[in-house]
């Protein structure tokens, strides 16, 4: 059923804190929509955003929250379907819809109203950037996107989430399910984009997929989601990216360091402030381009950023001209400040194997004559248990690594079975320095108690709670 915005004066967020909802809620409330939100008591990444956005979440969740609401967004979190305001929205006939099947609907005009090209990021890995990078392009040239990221603040951008008045709707795309209870689609199955980026395929989620041929299997039936006139942008280096490029049958364009890809990164050259790489296109170089990140993962997801601003008509100089001034997103390989010492304090979001190699070996070229201290948190003890040798072995650029306890997700109950402290000693069986901390209020003592100086840097890193101990570390209590 298509949804007239004429007839939706107001939309309540179950959960509007999360990293997916608040940029929807952004979006909502610049479109003109009247929004109100609930969540828990804690702090989150985004409250600066909505805080911005003059959206002020109730704390905790009660029936007379939803009062006045056209439509109901809400996530698996906190109780999804059996949410007592979901339930009492459903009770009063009030459309009530998951964040996945929401955003499908925003991206395509149904609740905003008006038609949009779409242009979706999904993959494994580097989403959020990727999505930052397009929407900061786009906007630097004057296209005004709409668009969700599923973050808080973007330097370049100033928000997560906006509302434009351009044509384009760039929207991060993810393969988890839309409702672990009651909606098991993957989320972006919801999208229909004209354009598809997929930055690469890895196994991830092993709570839902058993295996990477399932995240394989979910991201070519995406594929079947392109408009007749869409195409895919994707990766091509990697045994993974390549079975997934033989599985789709769509119009398509390759990018990677491999040279038989259509855009190929020439060469990478970084430093702590700006990073330079050089792209050829069927043997011809077309551009050196420049970004304020690091790390050959961010060149390839600002090569993959290159191919969709010539896809929609923008010239090589706008091209660059948008991405020099992209500086990142809030927790990826941010710069949090200084250590007492004189250490830098950085935070990243890595928390699977293959990504925490990669910001890893990004910091080691950056900072070669710095030693490297990565303050792990694992992240769900299904992804732990089950990717439990690849993390063992995942921190090779480290000189040394804290790893905390595992921080449960919502959607997994404590295993009381396991600890983090066996993944410290299988580390250790690789000759790396590793040491186990119960609580985060243990690792800020130890941090503390060191006094790392100039010739060190230190990164909070995983998908939980770890950054909160930024600011302790860089001003300790008394």
């Amino acid at each position: 059923m298509t949804l007239q915005k004429n007839k939706i004066k107001k939309i309540h967020f179950v959960g509007i804190k999360g990293v997916g909802m608040a940029p929807l809620a952004i979006v909502a409330k610049q479109a003109g929509f009247s929004v109100t939100g609930s969540d828990v008591n804690e702090t989150f990444i985004t409250d600066s955003e909505l805080k911005k956005a003059e959206i002020i979440p109730f704390v905790g969740f009660a029936k007379g929250n939803i009062e006045g609401a056209d439509r109901v967004v809400y996530t698996s979190a906190h109780g999804g379907l059996e949410n007592p305001e979901v339930k009492a929205a459903i009770d009063k006939g009030i459309p009530a819809l998951n964040q996945g099947r929401a955003l499908g609907q925003f991206q395509k005009g149904e609740i905003l109203g008006k038609k949009y090209s779409g242009i979706s990021i999904a993959g494994s890995h580097g989403k959020t950037t990727t999505t930052a990078m397009i929407a900061t392009v786009l906007s630097e040239n004057k296209l005004d996107p709409s668009y969700v990221i599923g973050t808080s603040d973007i330097p370049s951008l100033g928000s997560p989430g906006h509302f434009g008045k351009g044509k384009y709707f760039v929207a991060e795309a993810d393969e988890y399910f839309a409702d672990v209870v009651s909606d098991r689609t993957a989320k972006f199955l919801f999208q229909n984009p004209e354009i598809l980026v997929v930055t690469n395929v890895d196994f991830d989620h092993p709570d839902i997929y058993n295996s990477v041929d399932e995240v394989r299997n979910v991201l070519v039936e995406f594929t079947k989601n392109l408009t007749s006139s869409g195409v895919l942008i994707v990766c091509g280096d990697g045994e993974e990216n390549r079975k997934f490029l033989n599985a789709v049958n769509v119009r398509k364009i390759t990018y990677g360091f491999s040279p038989d890809n259509d855009y190929v990164l020439e060469r990478v050259n970084f430093s702590p402030e700006k990073m330079f790489f050089w792209v050829k296109s069927h043997n011809i170089i077309i551009g050196q381009f420049s970004m304020q990140i690091f790390g050959e993962q961010n060149a390839l997801n600002g090569l993959a950023s290159i191919i969709v601003g010539l896809e929609v008509g923008l010239s090589i100089e706008k091209i660059k001209k948008g991405l020099s001034v992209f500086s990142g997103t809030k927790r990826r390989s941010e710069l949090v400040g200084n250590l007492p010492g004189g250490g830098l304090l950085y935070d990243d979001y890595a928390h699977h194997p293959e990504e925490i190699k990669k910001t890893l070996k990004a910091f080691r070229k950056s900072f070669p004559k710095y030693k490297i201290i990565p303050i792990f948190q694992p992240h769900m003890y299904s992804r732990t248990k089950k990717l439990f040798k690849e993390f063992s072995t995942s921190f090779s650029d480290a000189d040394g690594v804290l790893i905390t306890e595992v921080f449960p997700s919502f959607r997994e109950e404590v295993d009381h079975d396991f600890s983090s402290s066996l993944l410290v000693e299988e580390i250790k069986k690789y000759g790396k320095n590793a040491m186990y901390f119960a609580k985060l209020s243990d690792v800020v003592k130890y941090v503390s108690s060191q006094h790392y100086g100039r010739n060190t840097l230190v990164i909070t890193m995983g998908a939980g709670d770890v950054y909160k101990i930024g600011k302790e570390l860089i001003h300790p209590v008394r």
